[in-house]
């Protein structure tokens, strides 16, 4: 096994990130593997971005350096380009093909780049999965857990310090009774996506 792992999750405000972030790090906790988490989310409450790291195993601090991310998890495509300085060609970057348009873009004053050049020059400096995270959350019942299909999707790479089923017991300890099911749907939507 690995002696460390460092997950890096983005996203903007609403999508999850700062949830899904903690709920790797109470996975790590019940594995006994030890855990810190950071997050940066500024304007998050507005839609802004939302950044956080996750690392486990022999580390002794919060934030990974620049290119040594095993994992980059963004719930949106420009937040992974956002991010890039965290990879290298090994790194895996799981990202959410739906974008998410700033309010800078839709009032006009900015252009959001074509998802086709932002997958281009992600899988030029990483080893790339796209999803449809948003969709597969759908099929499981609810588009708020986009972030449990990401996990899911985290966990069936293989790049974790403890099994699957520990991450999803983890996640289905958080969530309300009548959330279980379509929580259970989604993580195991998000593992067949990335399979396939």
């Amino acid at each position: 096994m690995k002696k460390k792992t460092s997950i890096v999750l983005t996203g903007v405000g609403g999508q999850g990130v700062i949830t899904a972030a903690n709920l790797l790090g109470k996975a790590a906790v019940k594995a006994k593997i030890g855990v810190f988490v950071s997050e940066i989310h500024g304007m998050a409450q507005r839609g802004g971005a939302v950044v956080c790291m996750v690392r486990m195993g022999d580390v002794s601090s919060p934030l990974p350096p620049s290119g040594t991310a095993d994992v980059l998890l963004s719930m949106e495509p420009v937040e992974a380009l956002r991010n890039i300085c965290y990879v290298h060609k090994e790194t895996k970057v799981i990202t959410d093909k739906t974008p998410v348009i700033p309010f800078t873009v839709a009032v006009g004053g900015e252009q959001y780049p074509k998802v086709e050049v932002i997958f281009k020059e992600l899988s030029s400096q990483a080893d790339l999965y796209v999803i449809d995270a948003l969709q597969i959350a759908k099929d499981a019942g609810a588009i708020i857990t986009k972030n449990t299909v990401m996990l899911g999707a985290l966990a069936a790479i293989g790049i974790l310090p403890f099994k699957s089923e520990v991450l999803l017991e983890t996640i289905l300890e958080a969530v309300p009774e009548k959330y279980k099911d379509i929580n259970k749907k989604a993580f195991e939507g998000g593992m067949k996506s990335v399979k396939k």
